[in-house]
């Protein structure tokens, strides 16, 4: 059992790692493309928002198990499969990706308006307010939200064990829960949060060195 909670381990670690970068990858981008969007007058950038909004908000209001399920055809055309650990980071990541986007567009919202016309009356062009302002002066609140995310991945990596995702989650249902072992239970949900120990403390601790 020593081998395979091991074996379990690495699988959560390894879908956790990989959804967490794409999400950020993904989601940072749009997150800025919300708030600029947000920030103009014209008609066109309100009904591009108003468009990404919707659909932001539509993935984050579907239970991440029924998300799955509805995204099954697309995941068996990028994984190749329905099973195991590369097929649950297809849907992590498609479920994350909107939570991290909005995450960054409430960091961007958060920074002060002083700031903000300060840049705006310097002449900034729109890449220079990005990589000079908006991220720099919202890197600590970032890391703080990225540590939420990665936490509710992890969360999400034991639900995609459900349906043959691997990790630990799929040992405490098939190893726990189905033969009766308490024991295996424990030591599942004592990894999990081991873990999100650790990923709390290491975000929250990178978070305050940044804001000094």
């Amino acid at each position: 059992m020593i081998e395979e909670l091991l074996k379990a381990t690495i699988e959560t670690l390894y879908m956790t790692f990989f959804s967490t970068l794409i999400a950020f990858m993904a989601g940072l981008p749009l997150g800025i493309l919300l708030y600029l969007l947000s920030k103009k007058k014209d008609h066109a950038s309100k009904i591009i928002y108003t468009f990404f909004d919707f659909i932001i908000n539509i993935f984050r209001s579907i239970p991440f198990i029924i998300l799955i399920i509805l995204l099954i055809p697309l995941t068996k055309l990028i994984a190749g499969t329905i099973i195991g650990a590369n097929s649950a980071i297809v849907s992590l990541s498609i479920a994350a990706i909107p939570f991290m986007a909005r995450l960054c567009e409430n960091s961007f919202n958060s920074l002060s308006h002083e700031m903000l016309d300060t840049a705006s009356s310097m002449g900034m062009t729109t890449w220079q307010l990005i990589t000079k302002v908006l991220i720099p002066e919202s890197l600590p609140e970032i890391i703080s939200n990225t540590t939420v995310l990665i936490i509710n991945l992890i969360t999400y990596t034991a639900i995609a064990g459900a349906v043959g995702a691997g990790g630990l989650g799929a040992m405490a249902i098939n190893y726990g829960y189905q033969r009766f072992r308490a024991d295996i239970l424990l030591y599942t949900v004592s990894i999990l949060v081991i873990i999100t120990q650790l990923v709390q403390f290491a975000g929250t601790l990178l978070s305050k060195r940044l804001r000094r």
